[in-house]
């Protein structure tokens, strides 16, 4: 397994398809249940190939992606972010933002998701961050599609020193698989002091 953090376009561009391809099968899974398109995830990842301080980072197994995550400050991301933020009158100009990790279920439960918050908080400390944040999405226990074995990440959140935030909530709208329109999901968010 080998991990490294990419920066800049010349280093995040060339990696997007294979990240594209993985986030779509990631994220078809249990609890985003996304039923996205290639252009779709291709558009969203250019953004970190653009913004100064952004940094991804990939595990790779004999060549194959098989996990990213990405960071960059708050500032540089989408306004639906921070809307809860502005709307809690809470300054975001020191805040880190980590976007999602994807990493394949084989792969689970060896460190790398360790290795994935150690890359971005070096990025946030780098950056003069004093807060990081992160947002989950969230599902009923009742739904219909949650695997009876599913155990949520929020353990391993908070063992890497996280508060769940559940007064700053964002919403965003895609398409879950067998669905025929988008539906507004809700995020909550995570937030750690650095």
């Amino acid at each position: 397994m080998e991990i490294r953090t990419l920066k800049g376009p010349d280093e995040i561009i060339p990696a997007i398809p294979h990240i594209a391809r993985l986030r779509l099968t990631v994220f078809h899974e249990w609890p985003y249940l996304y039923d996205g398109t290639m252009e779709e995830e291709e558009v969203y990842l250019k953004h970190f190939a653009q913004s100064e301080f952004a940094c991804v980072g990939l595990a790779e197994h004999e060549g194959e992606v098989v996990g990213a995550t990405t960071a960059e400050p708050f500032k540089d991301t989408h306004a639906d972010f921070r809307a809860p933020f502005d709307k809690a009158g809470i300054d975001t100009s020191k805040i880190f933002y980590f976007g999602e990790s994807v990493l394949l279920p084989e792969y689970r439960g060896h460190g790398v998701g360790h290795a994935f918050f150690d890359i971005r908080e070096a990025a946030a400390w780098a950056w003069g961050a004093d807060k990081t944040a992160f947002c989950a999405v969230q599902r009923p226990d009742t739904h219909p599609l949650k695997p009876d074995d599913y155990r949520p990440l929020d353990a391993f959140w908070q063992s890497r020193g996280y508060e769940r935030r559940n007064d700053l909530v964002c919403a965003f709208k895609w398409k879950d698989r067998g669905d025929q329109a988008q539906t507004e999901k809700k995020l909550t968010f995570w937030l750690h002091e650095l």
